[in-house]
Protein backbone atom coordinates (compact mmCIF):
# COMPACT_ATOMS: atom_id res chain seq x y z
CA UNK A 1 0.00 0.00 0.00
CA UNK A 2 1.41 3.01 -0.91
CA UNK A 3 0.88 5.91 1.58
CA UNK A 4 1.35 9.62 0.91
CA UNK A 5 3.03 11.28 4.51
CA UNK A 6 2.96 14.26 4.08
CA UNK A 7 -0.42 13.81 4.72
CA UNK A 8 0.27 12.65 8.43
CA UNK A 9 2.84 15.33 10.42
CA UNK A 10 5.94 15.79 7.74
CA UNK A 11 7.29 12.06 7.86
CA UNK A 12 8.52 12.85 3.98
CA UNK A 13 10.39 15.74 5.20
CA UNK A 14 12.27 13.37 7.40
CA UNK A 15 13.84 11.39 4.03
CA UNK A 16 13.88 14.69 1.76
CA UNK A 17 16.20 16.85 4.97
CA UNK A 18 18.84 14.32 5.45
CA UNK A 19 22.06 14.30 4.64
CA UNK A 20 25.73 13.74 5.94
CA UNK A 21 26.83 17.35 6.60
CA UNK A 22 27.75 19.30 9.99
CA UNK A 23 25.91 22.23 8.96
CA UNK A 24 23.13 21.85 11.63
CA UNK A 25 23.26 20.08 14.82
CA UNK A 26 22.67 16.34 14.95
CA UNK A 27 18.87 15.39 15.36
CA UNK A 28 16.66 14.52 18.30
CA UNK A 29 14.15 12.87 17.11
CA UNK A 30 14.08 9.20 15.40
CA UNK A 31 11.39 7.44 13.12
CA UNK A 32 11.05 3.87 14.67
CA UNK A 33 12.41 2.58 11.40
CA UNK A 34 16.04 3.94 11.22
CA UNK A 35 17.13 3.89 14.75
CA UNK A 36 19.79 1.90 14.01
CA UNK A 37 21.24 4.13 11.16
CA UNK A 38 23.76 6.64 11.30
CA UNK A 39 22.74 10.33 13.47
CA UNK A 40 21.92 12.11 10.25
CA UNK A 41 22.07 16.04 10.51
CA UNK A 42 18.97 18.51 8.67
CA UNK A 43 19.73 21.38 6.05
CA UNK A 44 16.19 22.75 6.09
CA UNK A 45 16.20 26.26 6.83
CA UNK A 46 15.82 27.04 10.17
CA UNK A 47 12.20 28.43 11.31
CA UNK A 48 12.13 32.17 11.48
CA UNK A 49 12.73 32.87 15.65
CA UNK A 50 10.72 36.37 14.83
CA UNK A 51 7.28 34.50 14.04
CA UNK A 52 5.63 31.38 14.86
CA UNK A 53 5.00 28.95 11.88
CA UNK A 54 1.97 29.68 10.13
CA UNK A 55 0.22 27.10 8.38
CA UNK A 56 -2.34 26.94 5.79
CA UNK A 57 -3.44 22.65 5.51
CA UNK A 58 -5.40 20.98 8.16
CA UNK A 59 -4.02 19.63 11.39
CA UNK A 60 -2.88 16.27 10.53
CA UNK A 61 -4.75 14.08 13.01
CA UNK A 62 -8.55 14.01 11.05
CA UNK A 63 -6.62 13.04 7.93
CA UNK A 64 -4.26 9.77 10.08
CA UNK A 65 -7.34 9.25 11.87
CA UNK A 66 -10.13 8.46 8.58
CA UNK A 67 -7.09 6.58 6.92
CA UNK A 68 -6.86 4.27 9.97
CA UNK A 69 -10.21 3.40 10.29
CA UNK A 70 -9.99 2.68 6.84
CA UNK A 71 -6.94 0.57 7.15
CA UNK A 72 -7.79 -1.07 10.34
CA UNK A 73 -11.62 -0.66 11.11
CA UNK A 74 -11.27 -3.04 14.51
CA UNK A 75 -9.52 0.01 15.77
CA UNK A 76 -13.39 0.76 17.04
CA UNK A 77 -12.68 -2.52 19.62
CA UNK A 78 -9.91 -0.32 21.74
CA UNK A 79 -12.24 2.60 22.25
CA UNK A 80 -14.05 2.67 25.74
CA UNK A 81 -13.60 3.77 28.96
CA UNK A 82 -10.85 2.05 31.38
CA UNK A 83 -11.76 0.43 34.43
CA UNK A 84 -8.50 0.66 35.92
CA UNK A 85 -8.19 4.64 36.12
CA UNK A 86 -9.80 5.21 39.11
CA UNK A 87 -7.83 2.52 41.47
CA UNK A 88 -4.90 4.32 40.14
CA UNK A 89 -6.10 7.95 40.84
CA UNK A 90 -7.61 6.76 44.10
CA UNK A 91 -3.80 4.97 45.08
CA UNK A 92 -2.07 8.31 44.54
CA UNK A 93 -4.23 10.58 46.06
CA UNK A 94 -3.76 8.30 49.28
CA UNK A 95 -0.25 8.43 48.67
CA UNK A 96 -0.02 11.82 48.33
CA UNK A 97 -2.54 13.07 51.40
CA UNK A 98 -0.87 10.59 53.64
CA UNK A 99 2.83 11.63 52.78
CA UNK A 100 1.45 15.06 53.59
CA UNK A 101 0.50 14.21 56.71
CA UNK A 102 3.15 12.22 57.55
CA UNK A 103 5.86 15.26 56.93
CA UNK A 104 3.89 17.50 58.70
CA UNK A 105 6.50 17.68 61.70
CA UNK A 106 8.98 18.54 59.09
CA UNK A 107 9.70 22.30 58.25
CA UNK A 108 8.29 22.71 54.47
CA UNK A 109 11.06 24.11 53.30
CA UNK A 110 13.17 21.69 54.94
CA UNK A 111 15.74 19.15 52.37
CA UNK A 112 13.48 16.07 53.78
CA UNK A 113 10.36 17.69 52.73
CA UNK A 114 12.04 19.19 49.24
CA UNK A 115 13.36 15.68 48.13
CA UNK A 116 10.14 14.46 48.66
CA UNK A 117 8.04 16.98 47.35
CA UNK A 118 10.07 16.96 43.91
CA UNK A 119 10.71 12.87 43.42
CA UNK A 120 7.67 11.60 45.36
CA UNK A 121 5.27 14.38 45.12
CA UNK A 122 5.90 16.11 41.94
CA UNK A 123 5.66 12.68 40.24
CA UNK A 124 2.40 12.05 42.01
CA UNK A 125 0.81 15.35 41.03
CA UNK A 126 2.53 15.33 37.66
CA UNK A 127 0.35 11.86 37.64
CA UNK A 128 -2.46 13.44 38.75
CA UNK A 129 -2.03 16.15 36.17
CA UNK A 130 -2.29 13.38 33.83
CA UNK A 131 -5.00 11.53 35.20
CA UNK A 132 -7.57 14.42 35.12
CA UNK A 133 -6.36 14.58 31.19
CA UNK A 134 -7.22 11.08 30.28
CA UNK A 135 -10.48 11.75 32.49
CA UNK A 136 -11.19 14.60 30.66
CA UNK A 137 -12.14 12.53 27.89
CA UNK A 138 -14.61 10.47 30.07
CA UNK A 139 -12.29 7.49 29.77
CA UNK A 140 -12.73 6.12 33.38
CA UNK A 141 -16.31 5.84 33.36
CA UNK A 142 -19.46 5.24 30.66
CA UNK A 143 -20.74 7.99 31.97
CA UNK A 144 -20.48 11.85 31.87
CA UNK A 145 -20.86 12.93 35.65
CA UNK A 146 -18.76 10.01 36.88
CA UNK A 147 -15.62 11.42 35.15
CA UNK A 148 -16.01 14.86 35.88
CA UNK A 149 -16.68 14.10 39.91
CA UNK A 150 -13.29 11.93 39.89
CA UNK A 151 -11.70 14.52 37.90
CA UNK A 152 -12.31 16.61 41.03
CA UNK A 153 -11.10 14.37 43.27
CA UNK A 154 -7.93 13.75 41.16
CA UNK A 155 -7.43 17.14 41.98
CA UNK A 156 -7.08 16.92 45.65
CA UNK A 157 -3.53 16.78 46.20
CA UNK A 158 -3.30 19.59 43.36
CA UNK A 159 -4.42 22.36 45.91
CA UNK A 160 -5.62 24.38 43.27
CA UNK A 161 -9.19 23.68 41.68
CA UNK A 162 -8.57 23.44 37.79
CA UNK A 163 -10.05 19.97 37.10
CA UNK A 164 -13.07 21.95 35.16
CA UNK A 165 -11.60 24.53 33.41
CA UNK A 166 -8.91 21.87 32.03
CA UNK A 167 -11.93 20.08 30.34
CA UNK A 168 -13.09 22.53 28.12
CA UNK A 169 -9.79 24.17 27.26
CA UNK A 170 -8.14 20.63 26.32
CA UNK A 171 -11.28 19.81 24.49
CA UNK A 172 -11.15 22.77 22.54
CA UNK A 173 -6.96 21.81 22.01
CA UNK A 174 -8.23 18.81 19.91
CA UNK A 175 -10.94 20.38 17.85
CA UNK A 176 -9.36 23.31 17.34
CA UNK A 177 -5.56 22.25 17.03
CA UNK A 178 -3.00 24.80 16.22
CA UNK A 179 -5.77 27.59 15.76
CA UNK A 180 -4.52 31.25 17.21
CA UNK A 181 -6.59 32.67 20.23
CA UNK A 182 -8.34 29.18 20.84
CA UNK A 183 -6.06 26.56 21.41
CA UNK A 184 -4.29 27.79 24.51
CA UNK A 185 -1.66 25.29 24.65
CA UNK A 186 0.07 27.87 21.96
CA UNK A 187 2.48 30.14 23.18
CA UNK A 188 1.37 33.78 23.11
CA UNK A 189 3.40 36.54 21.17
CA UNK A 190 4.11 38.05 24.34
CA UNK A 191 6.05 35.08 25.73
CA UNK A 192 7.32 34.96 22.41
CA UNK A 193 8.96 39.15 22.76
CA UNK A 194 10.11 38.06 26.19
CA UNK A 195 10.92 34.32 26.46
CA UNK A 196 13.22 33.80 22.99
CA UNK A 197 16.80 33.68 24.62
CA UNK A 198 18.60 30.81 26.73
CA UNK A 199 17.01 32.63 29.88
CA UNK A 200 13.98 32.69 28.42
CA UNK A 201 13.46 29.57 27.91
CA UNK A 202 14.98 28.24 31.58
CA UNK A 203 12.68 30.52 33.07
CA UNK A 204 9.97 29.20 31.00
CA UNK A 205 10.96 25.50 31.65
CA UNK A 206 11.40 26.26 35.17
CA UNK A 207 7.86 27.66 35.62
CA UNK A 208 5.97 26.22 32.30
CA UNK A 209 3.30 25.01 35.09
CA UNK A 210 2.37 28.78 35.57
CA UNK A 211 2.08 29.56 31.88
CA UNK A 212 -0.41 26.72 31.29
CA UNK A 213 -2.58 28.11 34.15
CA UNK A 214 -2.50 31.56 33.67
CA UNK A 215 -2.34 31.60 29.68
CA UNK A 216 -6.02 30.06 29.23
CA UNK A 217 -7.44 33.28 31.20
CA UNK A 218 -5.70 35.73 28.83
CA UNK A 219 -6.41 33.96 25.76
CA UNK A 220 -9.47 32.57 26.12
CA UNK A 221 -11.89 33.40 29.38
CA UNK A 222 -14.29 30.93 30.01
CA UNK A 223 -17.88 30.96 31.24
CA UNK A 224 -18.33 29.61 34.92
CA UNK A 225 -20.68 26.41 35.03
CA UNK A 226 -21.62 24.76 37.67
CA UNK A 227 -18.81 22.18 37.55
CA UNK A 228 -16.28 24.90 37.89
CA UNK A 229 -18.04 25.80 40.89
CA UNK A 230 -18.37 22.82 42.50
CA UNK A 231 -14.85 21.93 41.63
CA UNK A 232 -13.64 25.49 43.77
CA UNK A 233 -16.17 24.51 46.45
CA UNK A 234 -14.72 20.97 47.00
CA UNK A 235 -11.10 21.87 46.76
CA UNK A 236 -11.64 25.17 48.80
CA UNK A 237 -13.46 22.44 51.29
CA UNK A 238 -10.65 20.04 51.13
CA UNK A 239 -7.98 22.39 51.53
CA UNK A 240 -9.80 23.57 54.93
CA UNK A 241 -10.05 20.36 56.61
CA UNK A 242 -6.32 19.46 55.87
CA UNK A 243 -5.17 23.28 57.21
CA UNK A 244 -7.67 22.67 60.48
CA UNK A 245 -6.69 19.34 61.26
CA UNK A 246 -2.94 18.91 60.14
CA UNK A 247 -1.80 22.08 59.69
CA UNK A 248 -0.01 24.53 56.88
CA UNK A 249 2.18 22.52 55.92
CA UNK A 250 0.55 19.46 54.13
CA UNK A 251 -0.78 22.19 51.98
CA UNK A 252 2.44 23.92 50.78
CA UNK A 253 3.44 20.37 50.36
CA UNK A 254 0.49 20.30 47.92
CA UNK A 255 1.36 23.80 46.11
CA UNK A 256 5.37 22.31 45.96
CA UNK A 257 4.45 18.75 44.79
CA UNK A 258 2.26 20.65 41.99
CA UNK A 259 4.79 23.16 41.45
CA UNK A 260 7.87 20.41 40.81
CA UNK A 261 5.56 18.24 38.75
CA UNK A 262 5.19 21.41 36.24
CA UNK A 263 8.73 22.37 36.47
CA UNK A 264 12.24 20.91 35.60
CA UNK A 265 11.05 17.56 36.14
CA UNK A 266 12.22 14.46 34.42
CA UNK A 267 8.03 13.80 33.40
CA UNK A 268 7.56 17.80 32.40
CA UNK A 269 9.57 17.38 29.71
CA UNK A 270 6.62 16.12 27.94
CA UNK A 271 4.97 19.34 27.97
CA UNK A 272 7.27 20.16 25.70
CA UNK A 273 8.11 17.22 23.86
CA UNK A 274 4.19 16.93 22.66
CA UNK A 275 3.47 20.06 19.90
CA UNK A 276 7.20 21.89 19.73
CA UNK A 277 8.87 21.90 16.08
CA UNK A 278 12.26 19.94 16.19
CA UNK A 279 14.97 19.74 13.42
CA UNK A 280 14.00 21.70 10.50
CA UNK A 281 10.44 19.65 10.22
CA UNK A 282 7.07 20.65 10.36
CA UNK A 283 5.53 18.01 12.10
CA UNK A 284 3.13 19.23 14.75
CA UNK A 285 3.07 16.60 17.32
CA UNK A 286 5.35 13.99 18.69
CA UNK A 287 5.39 10.91 20.56
CA UNK A 288 7.69 9.46 23.45
CA UNK A 289 7.59 5.64 23.92
CA UNK A 290 10.12 5.61 26.69
CA UNK A 291 9.66 4.13 30.37
CA UNK A 292 8.49 7.18 31.91
CA UNK A 293 5.19 6.67 30.40
CA UNK A 294 4.67 3.96 33.18
CA UNK A 295 4.41 7.21 35.62
CA UNK A 296 2.58 9.40 32.64
CA UNK A 297 -1.15 7.66 31.37
CA UNK A 298 1.28 6.78 27.95
CA UNK A 299 0.71 10.04 27.33
CA UNK A 300 3.86 9.80 25.57
CA UNK A 301 1.73 7.99 22.78
CA UNK A 302 0.52 11.15 21.77
CA UNK A 303 0.23 10.91 18.16
CA UNK A 304 -2.08 8.29 18.74
CA UNK A 305 -3.97 9.42 21.83
CA UNK A 306 -4.40 12.79 19.08
CA UNK A 307 -5.47 10.55 16.56
CA UNK A 308 -7.72 8.74 19.24
CA UNK A 309 -9.12 10.41 22.02
CA UNK A 310 -11.24 7.97 22.54
CA UNK A 311 -8.85 4.94 23.17
CA UNK A 312 -7.95 5.01 26.74
CA UNK A 313 -4.08 5.10 27.83
CA UNK A 314 -3.90 1.16 28.50
CA UNK A 315 -4.43 0.78 24.89
CA UNK A 316 -2.47 3.59 23.05
CA UNK A 317 0.42 0.78 22.85
CA UNK A 318 -1.73 -1.72 20.90
CA UNK A 319 -2.78 0.96 18.70
CA UNK A 320 0.84 1.40 17.83
CA UNK A 321 0.69 -1.93 16.82
CA UNK A 322 -1.90 -2.50 15.11
CA UNK A 323 -0.97 0.69 12.54
CA UNK A 324 2.31 0.86 12.52
CA UNK A 325 2.47 1.87 9.13
CA UNK A 326 1.36 5.24 10.16
CA UNK A 327 3.24 5.11 13.81
CA UNK A 328 7.16 3.70 12.58
CA UNK A 329 7.60 5.94 10.46
CA UNK A 330 7.35 9.63 12.27
CA UNK A 331 9.77 10.96 14.22
CA UNK A 332 9.26 10.84 18.11
CA UNK A 333 11.36 11.91 20.98
CA UNK A 334 13.90 9.43 22.91
CA UNK A 335 14.06 11.55 26.03
CA UNK A 336 11.62 13.78 27.76
CA UNK A 337 14.66 15.30 30.39
CA UNK A 338 16.45 15.44 27.27
CA UNK A 339 13.65 17.73 25.51
CA UNK A 340 13.93 20.72 28.23
CA UNK A 341 18.00 20.41 27.60
CA UNK A 342 17.66 20.41 23.87
CA UNK A 343 14.80 23.05 23.79
CA UNK A 344 17.03 25.34 26.44
CA UNK A 345 19.94 25.41 24.45
CA UNK A 346 19.05 25.43 20.70
CA UNK A 347 18.30 28.53 19.39
CA UNK A 348 16.76 27.26 16.62
CA UNK A 349 14.22 25.68 19.29
CA UNK A 350 12.16 28.21 21.13
CA UNK A 351 8.90 30.07 21.44
CA UNK A 352 8.38 30.29 18.37
CA UNK A 353 8.88 26.76 17.48
CA UNK A 354 5.01 26.15 17.38
CA UNK A 355 2.61 25.81 14.32
CA UNK A 356 -0.09 27.85 14.29
CA UNK A 357 -3.26 28.64 12.20
CA UNK A 358 -5.69 31.32 11.41
CA UNK A 359 -9.53 31.15 12.85
CA UNK A 360 -11.42 30.03 10.62
CA UNK A 361 -12.91 32.43 8.14
CA UNK A 362 -10.49 35.17 9.10
CA UNK A 363 -8.18 36.88 6.45
CA UNK A 364 -4.69 35.91 6.45
CA UNK A 365 -2.72 38.33 5.25
CA UNK A 366 0.49 36.83 2.96
CA UNK A 367 3.95 38.62 2.95
CA UNK A 368 3.93 40.75 0.16
CA UNK A 369 5.79 38.50 -2.29
CA UNK A 370 3.19 36.56 -2.98
CA UNK A 371 1.05 39.57 -3.64
CA UNK A 372 -2.03 37.91 -2.89
CA UNK A 373 -4.53 37.62 0.28
CA UNK A 374 -6.38 34.36 0.99
CA UNK A 375 -9.94 34.25 2.87
CA UNK A 376 -9.52 30.48 4.08
CA UNK A 377 -7.06 28.47 5.84
CA UNK A 378 -7.33 25.73 3.63
CA UNK A 379 -7.27 28.11 0.70
CA UNK A 380 -3.28 27.71 -0.27
CA UNK A 381 -2.14 24.03 0.78
CA UNK A 382 1.55 25.57 1.65
CA UNK A 383 3.31 27.04 4.72
CA UNK A 384 3.92 30.65 5.03
CA UNK A 385 5.52 33.03 7.95
CA UNK A 386 2.84 35.88 8.62
CA UNK A 387 0.89 37.68 11.58
CA UNK A 388 -2.26 35.68 12.10
CA UNK A 389 -5.51 37.39 13.35
CA UNK A 390 -8.05 35.82 16.36
CA UNK A 391 -11.54 35.81 16.21
CA UNK A 392 -13.25 34.32 18.79
CA UNK A 393 -15.45 31.02 17.96
CA UNK A 394 -18.69 30.25 19.29
CA UNK A 395 -18.14 26.82 20.95
CA UNK A 396 -21.34 25.38 20.40
CA UNK A 397 -20.66 25.31 16.53
CA UNK A 398 -20.44 22.81 14.24
CA UNK A 399 -16.68 21.19 13.90
CA UNK A 400 -15.72 19.26 11.17
CA UNK A 401 -12.78 18.33 13.10
CA UNK A 402 -13.99 17.05 16.51
CA UNK A 403 -12.38 14.59 18.35
CA UNK A 404 -13.68 11.39 17.59
CA UNK A 405 -15.12 10.04 13.94
CA UNK A 406 -16.82 7.75 12.71
CA UNK A 407 -16.93 5.78 15.79
CA UNK A 408 -20.25 5.54 17.70
CA UNK A 409 -18.19 6.21 21.24
CA UNK A 410 -17.05 9.94 20.95
CA UNK A 411 -15.77 11.03 24.08
CA UNK A 412 -17.33 14.36 24.02
CA UNK A 413 -20.92 13.94 23.68
CA UNK A 414 -23.25 16.25 22.25
CA UNK A 415 -24.95 16.19 25.75
CA UNK A 416 -22.05 17.33 27.64
CA UNK A 417 -21.39 20.73 25.48
CA UNK A 418 -24.83 22.08 27.28
CA UNK A 419 -22.69 21.85 30.62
Amino acid sequence: MSIDYSLYGGAESLSEGRKLTDLRAPRRVFAENDRDKAPYNFTAPPQDPKDFLWLMTEEPHRSRRTAIMKAHPEVVKLMGHEPLTKFVVLSVVALQVSLAVYLRDHSSFSPLVIAAAYAIGGTANHNLFLAIHEITHNLAFKGIWPNKLLAIFANLPIGIPYSAAFKQYHIEHHKFMGQDGIDTDLPTRLELFLLNNVLGKVFFATFQILFYALRPTFVRAQRLTQWHYLNILVQLLFDYFIVRTFGLRPLIYFIMSSFFAGSLHPCAGHFIAEHYLWDGLEQETYSYYGPLNVLAYNVGYHNEHHDFPSIPWTKLPQLKKLAPEYYNTIPSHPSWPMVIVNFIRDKEVGPFARAKRSTKGTPLELPPVLGVAVSSAKAVPSVVHCSGSRKKINNDSPNDSGVEVDSGRSSESESEKSD
